[in-house]
C-alpha cells in the first residue's frame, strides 16, 4: 500500500469486480444496494468506536 488513502492491490480487484457486478442493476436495486452499504458502514463505524472506547 503506498499511503494512507490508497487501496491496496486486493482492494482494487475487489472494487473492479463489484463494479462489473453493478453495471446490470435497476434503479431500484442500485439504490437498496447503495442504502444497504451506507448501514454497514455505520454499523462498521458504530464497531470502532465501541473498541476505541473500551480499549
Amino acid at each position: 500500500m503506498n499511503g494512507k488513502n490508497q487501496l491496496s492491490l486486493e482492494q482494487q480487484f475487489r472494487l473492479q469486480v463489484l463494479s462489473e457486478q453493478i453495471q446490470n442493476l435497476s434503479q431500484e436495486e442500485a439504490q437498496e444496494y447503495l442504502l444497504e452499504m451506507f448501514r454497514q458502514m455505520m454499523v462498521k463505524d458504530n464497531l470502532f468506536k465501541h473498541l476505541i472506547k473500551h480499549a
